[in-house]
């Protein structure tokens, strides 16, 4: 129960922060989108480092 609550509390407080802030909302997802890929490359060179 705790957690459906926690789960609608974060989706309400995001769409609220993407509607009200819709500037910073976009630096936030364009600073995770920038890890996720930094991540990815970080992986792919990690691989490609174990086969080489």
């Amino acid at each position: 129960m705790v957690k459906k609550i926690l789960t609608w509390g974060g989706i309400a407080f995001l769409l609220f922060f993407i509607a009200y802030r819709p500037d910073s909302a976009a630096d936030v997802f364009q600073s995770l989108g920038s890890t996720v890929a930094d991540i990815g490359q970080g992986l792919g060179d990690f691989v490609t480092g174990l086969i080489a």
